[in-house]
């Protein structure tokens, strides 16, 4: 099985180039055979969040499956019911026992809404969670620049994550060139468009005799982005991480980035609040 080569964060901490995400993924059968399989083919990463209900799932998957937890890189994220300082805190530690672990490997805001006192107040949640060693490393999800300006000027420890909506269809380049100056590593959210797949994606896909989620995978791992996609079938799971054997050319990176949209599939994070 190929080593992957884990991104350094900020402070150091060391997190694998890309992960499998969870989210609508079922308790018992479903969750397991797909934490199983996904572990036997190389991944490291696993993202959840307390707003997908599963946190206990995956914890349950991971112990039933007899992963090491010195294995795997844990992230999930506040949820936005549970912001505000007293509530992150709180809730962290029911994740902690949902998923059967001391700490967490990441603890991310997950979404920044219109309240920018309560983004502070959870902000310095974040950062007491970080420095008493619950998290190793703390950061955000769907802030745009300037919502991670105003949070930088108020914090005193700047996110190490932003996780976002990224693909050829949506990749905001202002905002990661905005993150990636500041060290703040970028996580795609959605990296398979949702499997919407287009004549310039199939054609790439059948140059480099590759699938197109492998081709999307990679052009976002190309970009320096973390990707997370989500499935639960086995082939599927062994394909999306099966991309570190060939790269895209400057041609076919190029024309994937001309089919920028610049179309969100979910609410837009400087107007909508949950």
């Amino acid at each position: 099985m190929l080593k992957l080569k884990d991104i350094t964060l900020a402070n150091n901490i060391k997190m694998p180039p890309i992960g499998l995400g969870v989210y609508k993924m079922q308790a018992g059968l479903e969750m397991n055979q797909a934490v199983k399989a996904a572990y036997e083919n190389g991944y490291r990463l696993f993202d959840t969040a307390q707003m997908y209900g599963n946190e206990a799932a995956l914890g349950t998957a991971l112990k039933e499956n007899d992963i090491p937890r010195e294995d795997i890189f844990l992230v999930s994220k506040v949820d936005n019911g549970n912001q505000w300082y007293d509530q992150t805190l709180e809730s962290l530690k029911i994740t902690l026992e949902k998923l059967q672990t001391s700490y967490l490997d990441a603890f991310l805001v997950h979404w920044p809404g219109q309240n920018k006192e309560r983004t502070i107040s959870t902000w310095k949640a974040m950062e007491e969670a970080y420095e008493s060693g619950l998290v190793k490393s703390i950061g955000v999800c769907n802030f745009e620049i300037g919502q991670l300006q105003y949070l930088m000027e108020h914090c005193r420890i700047q996110p190490m994550i932003n996780q976002i909506e990224y693909s050829p269809l949506f990749h905001q380049p202002e905002l990661v060139s905005y993150c990636k100056e500041h060290q703040i590593q970028v996580m795609a959210w959605a990296p398979l468009q949702r499997g919407s797949f287009g004549e310039t994606i199939l054609s790439i896909a059948e140059k480099y005799q590759k699938t197109p989620a492998q081709i999307l995978l990679r052009w976002t791992i190309q970009h320096g982005i973390i990707p997370i996609p989500k499935s639960k079938n086995p082939d599927r799971l062994r394909e999306n991480i099966d991309i570190f054997d060939f790269s895209l050319k400057a041609e076919d990176r190029n024309a994937l980035d001309q089919l920028r949209q610049e179309k969100r599939t979910s609410f837009d994070p400087l107007t909508f609040d949950f």
